[in-house]
């Protein structure tokens, strides 16, 4: 466990189904994270913020992980719609890059921590 001693807090919000994997990997890496499901406030999209406790020697390792859940991109399939040209391409499919998910998180100074 990475979080006795604990002076830094990560504050880090996830969109997108991926906080389990991120959770998981945190964990096999000794670090706990608390989960809070959250909606954005622009969009308005479910997302989840983890409370990360740990000691400032571990700071780089944690935001590594995190930072492998960041933005990604994903290919989706859109389809064809074009007017005037050949009835038949209709309904055909491209792939088309979409950037997707991510993480923004805060560092944050512990003054008080206390386990009981």
């Amino acid at each position: 466990m990475k979080n006795t001693n604990c002076d830094k807090m990560i504050l880090a919000v996830l969109q997108g189904d991926e906080y389990r994997d991120a959770i998981e990997e945190l964990n096999e890496h000794g670090f706990y994270a608390t989960v809070l499901h959250s909606t954005g406030g622009f969009l308005r999209k479910q997302s989840v913020t983890i409370l990360v406790g740990l000691n400032h020697e571990y700071l780089e390792e944690a935001l590594q992980v995190l930072k492998h859940y960041g933005r990604r991109v994903e290919t989706q399939y859109q389809p064809v719609t074009l007017s005037g040209a050949d009835p038949s391409l209709n309904g055909e499919t491209v792939p088309v890059p979409v950037s997707c998910g991510g993480v923004v998180l805060f560092v944050l100074d512990v003054t008080h921590f206390e386990r009981y």
